[in-house]
């Protein structure tokens, strides 16, 4: 499926009413869905394990100055 396409779908679910910032937040959250899909089979993501092991790096240095 095409952005366009995608856009035209998304536009379509969305009720007759929907304010531009409605419209304009659906398309943010589609385009950030699309980006994290395309770092993931890029490889550019990080294990849950891999994070967690940075967020207690970070909260040890944070907690020892």
């Amino acid at each position: 499926m095409t952005d366009k396409q995608a856009v035209i779908d998304a536009l379509n679910r969305l009720p007759e009413a929907a304010s531009l910032e409605e419209i304009t937040e659906e398309l943010h959250i589609m385009a950030s869905i699309r980006r994290g899909r395309a770092d993931i089979a890029a490889s550019r993501s990080k294990s849950h394990e891999e994070v967690e092991q940075l967020v207690d790096s970070w909260a040890t240095a944070w907690t020892s100055r």
